[in-house]
This record gives C-alpha cells, structure tokens and sequence, in this order.
C-alpha cells in the first residue's frame, strides 16, 4: 500500500481523470476557434468575390451595350469564376452547421443565398447571352440594302428564354431572402440584390418576348401586313391624338415596304360602328368611337382602337391586316435623332428640333388646304420611312427613341395572332389599362379633345399621385391630381389660324381649350371624392369594364388652368404599394409628381 495519505490518493485519482475530459474541453474549443476562424476567412473571401462579381457585372454591362462581344466573354466568363466560387466558399459543411447557430446563423444564411442567386445568374443568363451576343446587337437590326437580318434573332431564341426564366427564379429566391435578423450590412447587400435582379429580370423578359416574337412578326414564317396609325397630338384622344393619317406596310422576311398611304379623313363616317362595342365604351365615348376613323383612339383600350382601325382598312381597301401599330409625332422626332434630317418634296428640312411643331403647329399656317396638309404628312412619313428601311441611321439611338415611344405610351402595337397577344400581354407596348397588387397600384389620366380642333399644341398638362393610410382597417387612400393649362397666346382666336382654333364652329369660342379628363383606377378600387380647384366636384362616374372611370369637362381660355383632384379607396394589404400614373401622351410630357392626401378630406 502507498505511503500517502488518503486524502491525497483521492485527490489524485480526480486529477487523472479530470486530465481527459480537459482535453475535450480544450479540444472543442480550439476546434471551435478553427471553425469560426474557417467561416470567417471564408467569409472575406466570399465577400470578396461577390463584390468582384458586382463590378464585372457594371463592365459587362456596358460590353453587351457596345457590342463588344469578345470581351463580353471573357468578363462572363470571369463572372461566372466569382461567382461559383462565393457560392463554393459558402457552401462548405461548416458553413451550414454556423447556419442554425443564434443570430450569426441568419446572417450567414443570407450570404449564403445571395451567392446562390448570383451564380445561378452568371451560369444560367449571362453566359448564354454573352453567347450569343456576337450575333445579336443594336447593329444587327439595321436594315441592309432595305432588310433585316433575322437569322441571328432566331439562333438567340434559345439562349435569351433561358435567360429570361433563370432570370425570373433568381427575382423569386432573392424576394424570399429572410434579412428580419440580419445585420444592416447584410441586409443592404440584399436589397441591392433584390433591386439589381428584379429590374434585370424585367428588361430580361421585355427582351425574350422581343427576340421570340421579331421574327415572325416580320415576316420569317410569311408575309405579313400591318396598318400604322399616325396619331396627331394637336388635336388629342385618349390613346394620343387623332389617327391623321394611316398607312399600310408590307413586311417580308427582314423588308419592310411602305405600300399605302391614307388620310384618316378618307375614310368617312360608318353609319353604325363597323364592329360591335360594349356598352361600356359606347356610354363613356359614344358610338362614333366605331363610325370614324379619327375617333377610335377614344378609348384608351388600344386593342379596341386596333381592332375598328382594322376593320375600316378591310372595308375601304379589302386587305385584312395582321396587326395594327400605332406611333406620333414626337416619336418621329426621336427616331430623327438616329436618322438625321429629311428633305421633303416641298422642299422643307425635317430634324429632330422641329419635326413636333413642324408637323403639329406650323403645317396649318403653311398649308391652309386640309388636303394639302394630308399631302405633307404623308410625304414626312414617307421620307422617314425610306431612311429607315435603307439603314442610314445609328441603331443605338434608333433602339433608344422606340424605347421611350414606349414608355412615354407614344407606341403602340397589337396583333391580330392571338399566341402573339398572349407572348406581348402586360407590356407597356400593348397600352394596358392600370393594374393592382400589393407592391404596386396604377391609375390612367386620359385626354380627349372636345374643342373640335388642332388647339391641344397649346395644352400643358401635369399629372400627381399620392397615397396614405386612414382607416383604421389599412385600406390605403389615393389621389389623382390633373392639372390642365392653356398656354395659347392671348390674342390666339385672332392669331391663330380657324383651322387650329376650330372657329367657333364646335360651340367653343376661338383660342380656348375644351377638354373631356378620364380618370382610370384597376379593379377594385372604390370612388371617394372629387374637388376641381378646391371646390368640390360632381363629376359623371362610370366603370370601363371592372375599372372604376371619373370624368370631368374642363374649358380653358388662354392663360387659364384648372386642377381635377380624385379620390379612390385602396383594398386591403395594399398599405405599402407603391402608386404611380400612365397618361395620354401629351407634346411636352412632364414626369408624374408626387402629392399629399388630406385623410380629414374625404375628396382627398
């Protein structure tokens, strides 16, 4: 037996066992401080990468935009090895495990998820349209010795719809990130996420239904014919102005040929509309909108307009058309800054600066006969057309002037294939009527001429929105503001020609304005209230469908405005929308301003 004491033989005993359980301890935690060490490291390393990833998307950008396609690839490339490497560094089995731990584990998450949206976009969208992009670029679609080259369009469909759909998921998974526990840092960088791929995705799929539907819309499966409308913005409609002059285009495989022209005057009056009309648009615009060819663009429905324009081109001329499109003369002036000036038949010059009050202004001093001023528009379409079929423009600025057609609501398109209709539904292209959801709520202000003339040149027009919570149950209330102005000269009823004035002739005296406002809500908003210059208003209401329509007629002599403010109720979980307006397009259109809501105002 040992010498030692008892006491001392049970201490040491403890201690020879307590040695392994330190060693545990100690081992855990330094494998704990490896492991912390590991994800950190990892983590600047991925955040490095994702970082680089951002700056080669800025640069490949602005490749894709130059048509540089060989260094598009190579930066495609160099994104697509970032960004599979931020998604490797944060996909590691340590990396999941921190992923369930208390507060970092959230962060981490989301790191996580953003690397996997990235890559997904750099494998899935960039790298097949980097592809591809040698072929497809703003100078390919300019015409050569007067036709389009579509076979490079049809080669990228492939690639572009795989694109437009990786696109779309990567806006859903980056919508469904959880940042309600994570760090401002973390939270910033996926909402940067969230905003960079929701309006890529957005451009992505404006661009696939372009690439899908171009080819056969011009002519790669057969010959097609389409009817232009050339709106006139002096004398304005709901979808623009006055459909002044129409002509018809010929397009086969790539060739667009300009094969008829017509005033819209030509066309008379049908003794009932040429197709039947709901009761709806007959009771807000009356059945003209169907006998008159001037008059079909009354509607803000452009597939209406479409349809009647059509009809009265089968009825005058026997040729059923494929589709209808529709374009004014401001956009004439943009596409004149990607063609250069014109010369005319009557010996005026046609450019940019002064395409708008050339065609809208001074046409009628000039050329009192309205024959004669038929005559000038149509040689102004006919010598713009020529420059663009022969391809004597700057394709960047050409795709740039019908892009804002667009998006100021100047270009229209509608086909008479109901697959195509299907492809171009919910695009701005199509001159949808406003919709609702909980991210966003739209209204419509649309203008028709009631003054029987050419005096809408002077009409200045502004459009508000705004939006607040005042019930109690957190239905949002909205307001439309309309402010209309007559910017005329003073002594414009002498000044101006009759022909531009409307001399009376209509029961409007010469010099002022008569306008008939229509305020559009999306379905399932409800009418509150209406003032016009504070005071309150009684406006006719009405419904276009299942949209809510409050109508106003404002008289305007020169100098003089009105403000037309409406008031609609919001349906629940739509606190936190966003709201914004779509509006005929005027000559000078003004962006949408923002306004205040009054919730002790029941008209707003």
């Amino acid at each position: 037996m040992s010498d030692l004491p008892e006491s001392r033989r049970t201490t040491a005993r403890r201690g020879s066992r307590g040695r392994p359980v330190l060693w545990v301890v100690l081992a855990l935690v330094l494998l704990l401080i490896l492991a912390v060490a590991w994800v950190g490291v990892r983590g600047l390393m991925a955040k490095r990468d994702l970082e680089q990833s951002v700056q080669l998307v800025g640069t490949l950008r602005s490749e894709l935009v130059s048509g540089n396609s060989t260094a598009a690839q190579k930066t495609a490339d160099d994104l697509q090895d970032h960004a599979a490497a931020a998604r490797s560094l944060t996909g590691d089995p340590v990396w999941g495990a921190f992923q369930v731990l208390p507060f970092v584990g959230s962060n981490l998450r989301a790191v996580r998820e953003v690397a996997v949206v990235v890559d997904d976009v750099a494998t899935g969208a960039v790298k097949p349209v980097a592809g591809v992009i040698g072929d497809v670029n703003v100078k390919a679609f300019a015409p050569k010795d007067g036709k389009v080259d579509l076979a490079p369009l049809v080669k990228a469909q492939p690639a572009v719809q795989r694109a437009a759909t990786t696109l779309a998921k990567a806006d859903r998974d980056a919508t469904a990130i959880d940042t309600s526990d994570t760090l401002s840092p973390v939270t910033g960088a996926v909402d940067q996420l969230r905003n960079a791929v929701a309006s890529v995705a957005r451009q992505a799929d404006v661009a696939n239904r372009a690439v899908q539907l171009a080819p056969a819309m011009l002519g790669h499966d057969g010959d097609r014919r389409y009817l232009l409308l050339f709106q006139n913005n002096a004398e304005l409609r709901a979808g623009g102005g006055i459909p002044g002059a129409v002509a018809l285009l010929d397009v086969r495989d790539g060739a667009i040929h300009l094969a008829n022209q017509a005033s819209g005057s030509s066309f008379g009056h049908a003794e009932q509309p040429v197709l039947p009309l709901s009761t709806d648009t007959v009771g807000l615009y009356g059945p003209i909108v169907g006998e008159y060819m001037q008059d079909v663009t009354l509607t803000p429905r452009f597939d209406v307009s479409a349809r009647l324009a059509r009809e009265m081109w089968k009825q005058k001329y026997g040729q059923q058309v494929d589709g209808v499109l529709s374009m004014d003369p401001v956009t004439l002036s943009y596409l004149l800054k990607a063609t250069g000036p014109v010369q005319l038949p009557t010996g005026d010059t046609l450019n940019s600066g002064n395409a708008v009050k050339l065609l809208l202004s001074d046409v009628y001093a000039k050329y009192p006969d309205p024959a004669m001023q038929d005559a000038f528009f149509a040689s102004a379409a006919s010598a713009v057309f020529d420059k663009v079929s022969s391809g004597a423009f700057d394709p960047k600025t050409f795709i740039s002037a019908l892009t804002d057609g667009v998006q100021e609501n100047r270009l229209r398109l509608w086909s008479a294939d109901s697959a195509e209709r299907d492809r171009l539904d919910g695009t701005a292209v199509t001159g949808p009527l406003p919709t609702s959801s909980a991210s966003e709520r739209q209204f419509g202000v649309y203008l028709n001429d009631a003054t029987g003339a050419k005096m809408d040149f002077y009409l200045q027009k502004t459009v508000a929105v705004g939006s607040a919570v005042c019930r109690a149950d957190g239905r949002p209330t909205s307001v439309v503001q309309v402010t209309l102005k007559n910017t005329a000269p003073a002594d414009a009823a002498t000044s101006l020609p009759a022909y531009v004035t409307g001399g009376g002739n209509f029961g409007v005296e010469p010099g002022n304005v008569q306008t008939n406002v229509a305020v559009y809500a999306a379905k399932g908003e409800i009418y509150l209230g209406s003032t016009q210059d504070g005071k309150t208003a009684a406006p006719h209401t009405a419904v276009d469908g299942a949209h809510p329509v409050v109508q106003v007629q404002t008289l305007l002599a020169p100098g003089q405005s009105t403000t037309f403010r409406v008031t609609f109720l919001g349906t629940a979980g739509q606190a936190r929308a966003a709201v914004r307006a779509m509006s005929t397009p005027t000559i000078v259109q003004t962006e949408v301003q923002p306004t205040t809501v009054d919730c002790g105002n029941s008209a707003g």
